[in-house]
């Protein structure tokens, strides 16, 4: 379970963050610094075969780079994320820099886990849509579902759902596409 590493009346920044000196995985959301627990076997499972998928897709048609956790995505001074995957065009790779991304990459996916249901379903869905994060995906291992979300006038419209199997497509990326089947093994 995601936890509050430290209450404080003052928000935490990106500055701060980065002077943290231990080997745990934090994320800063509205200011809230966050401590987040090592996955379990069953997502890293499914982040390794979406990021097997996405990336072969990605450089054969050199599209731009796609990245996976930890790395920082700074949103702005109060909001760092460490999502799973994340995908960004090459026109955007500017954003990319040695300690992190530095503003909202095309497309961002996070595995949720039971501890973080809430924050990725609702708290991380907010926050893309108003950093302008193109697509946001939201994958359920425990259920074998994937949604995948469509920014469209600074809010997510839904692009697909798939539950255990069924064509999985992206909006950021055309002509990507792979059978859910293949990801959670139903």
């Amino acid at each position: 379970m995601a936890a509050v590493a430290e209450q404080r009346t003052k928000p935490w920044t990106y500055e701060e963050y980065a002077r943290l000196d231990d080997e745990q995985r934090y994320e800063i959301i509205n200011g809230e610094l966050l401590m987040a627990p090592a996955p379990d076997w069953t997502h890293q499972d499914w982040s390794r075969k979406l990021f097997r998928r996405l990336d072969k897709f990605v450089m054969e048609r050199q599209l731009g780079e796609l990245a996976y956790a930890p790395v920082d995505v700074v949103l702005d001074s109060e909001n760092v994320v460490q999502p799973d995957l994340l995908f960004m065009a090459k026109a955007n790779l500017s954003i990319l820099q040695t300690r992190g991304v530095f503003d909202a990459p095309d497309l961002l996916i996070e595995l949720i886990s039971p501890s973080s249901v809430r924050r990725d379903r609702y708290v991380k869905k907010e926050l893309y849509a108003r950093f302008g994060v193109k697509e946001y995906w939201i994958v359920d291992t425990s259920n074998k579902a994937l949604e995948i979300w469509k920014l469209q006038n600074r809010l997510y419209e839904l692009h697909c759902m798939i539950e255990e199997k069924g064509k999985v497509t992206s909006a950021v990326l055309t002509d990507f596409e792979f059978d859910l089947s293949e990801i959670s093994g139903s």
